[in-house]
């Protein structure tokens, strides 16, 4: 089975004419079923949470099933839930309940917040400055509102992935109308001072909005969106270990923001279409499990990350930590980057042994581009591309870390030998 996956992966087993769904059938069948496994790639998606799939199941089938906008029984079910799953929430994020506009998920909910507030407030200004390691869907959202007219402008950070604030302060003016830096970076855990940010950014110009995605903090950090000094801010569910397809943009009272997707009106003025009740249900649970574990789990995964991040850099050779440590970094992320190593082949390696993690950027890596995070806080081509991001979530326990940093050293080892780096590395 390893040489045949191996073969597959590297020499092109399967002709280029089969369908694709043909290749991922091969695929399965040549990978087969690890003994344990243990899945770090919460950056792309996640499981559910068996707490949070609990509070879901019923409103599947049973109960507000309705259009929560239409009067009858199902639909007024509906909007109980709904409301109260929204009250929930914005209790528990530190905003007010009319503040909080559900999202198919966290990519539009930054373009919600990017592309409906430019397009609502050009009349006031059409510069906008995002800092350069922004999530892609930022990255794209101020490419397209560039093609209509914008300015756009990225703020630079130094090796560690901090804005410079010097230099962002130099690209704020009168002209801005919106700024955008996430709490948390998504790919190597760096922890913005986001309140010092929003402060500078409205001493400057008090006319400009500030955006935060703040995807990668809640529930890690202990942060009341009433406070934090943004007007916009992006909530993710998976993750919480939430349900997939369903996020939040928190639009402070007062903004104008436009809705970017027509359809039929729902409950939302700013996201039309039928309303994902099951989803807010587990969006709202996962949320509240999280905040009401703040500390425990904040703590627990800290030490889980430190022990995959020490236990990998201690034992493996020509190794790189991509971000800070310590509390300056996400309490979940590790990435590293391992010379003499393609991340492609190190994740199907790794995969190979039930350990799941992405390579690179995590929204960039089918094109086999090098991801922009590590290129602008430094990285050369080669330990960018040799990237891993890895992910703990709170369902994780030292015995799965463990089995983690067994098999990496090995798993580094076959594919240095295979490309002739170091020796067994």
């Amino acid at each position: 089975m390893h040489q045949r996956f191996s073969s597959f992966k590297y020499h092109g087993l399967i002709p280029l004419t089969e369908s694709y769904l043909e290749k991922v059938k091969a695929l399965l069948q040549a990978h087969g079923k690890p003994e344990k496994e243990v899945y770090l790639d919460l950056e792309n998606s996640a499981p559910i949470a068996p707490d949070v799939l609990e509070a879901m199941l019923p409103y599947f089938t049973d109960l507000a099933y309705g259009n929560p906008t239409l009067t009858h029984k199902p639909g007024w079910e509906a909007y109980e839930v709904l409301m109260s799953a929204r009250d929930e929430m914005a209790n528990l994020l530190g905003a007010k309940s009319y503040e909080i506009n559900f999202t198919p998920g966290e990519s539009e909910a930054n373009n919600l917040a990017l592309i409906g507030y430019a397009i609502a407030n050009k009349k006031r200004g059409k510069r906008i400055v995002v800092s350069e390691i922004e999530h892609l869907s930022i990255i794209n959202a101020i490419s397209l509102l560039e093609s209509a007219g914008f300015e756009v402008a990225k703020a630079p950070v130094d090796d560690q992935g901090f804005v410079k604030l010097g230099e962002l302060q130099n690209l704020i003016n009168r002209e801005t109308v919106l700024l955008s830096v996430g709490v948390v970076n998504h790919e190597i855990g760096t922890v913005q001072p986001i309140k010092e940010i929003c402060k500078l950014a409205k001493d400057l110009n008090p006319q400009i909005a500030v955006h935060t995605d703040a995807s990668d903090a809640v529930g890690k950090l202990s942060i009341s969106l009433e406070n934090l000094g943004a007007d916009l801010v992006t909530v993710s569910s998976y993750k919480l270990l939430g349900p997939r397809g369903i996020g939040a943009l928190c639009v402070r009272e007062g903004l104008e923001v436009s809705r970017i997707v027509e359809g039929q009106l729902g409950t939302q003025r700013l996201w039309p279409g039928v309303e994902n009740v099951p989803g807010v249900v587990g969006f709202a649970r996962a949320i509240e499990i999280y905040v009401a574990n703040l500390e425990t789990y904040s703590s627990s995964l800290r030490s889980m990350r430190d022990l995959l991040l020490e236990g990998i850099l201690n034992n493996v050779d020509e190794t790189l930590l991509n971000g800070p440590s310590g509390t300056l970094r996400g309490a979940d992320n590790v990435n590293i980057s391992f010379m003499g190593c393609e991340g492609e082949a190190l994740t199907v390696e790794l995969s190979l042994h039930g350990v799941y993690v992405s390579s690179g950027s995590a929204c960039t890596r089918r094109l086999l581009q090098p991801s922009y995070v590590l290129l602008a806080i430094g990285r050369g081509y080669e330990e960018a591309h040799g990237s891993i991001l890895m992910k703990v979530n709170r369902l994780q326990t030292r015995e799965d870390i463990e089995h983690v940093l067994d098999v990496v050293p090995k798993a580094v080892s076959r594919i240095r030998r295979i490309g002739g780096f170091g020796g067994d590395g």
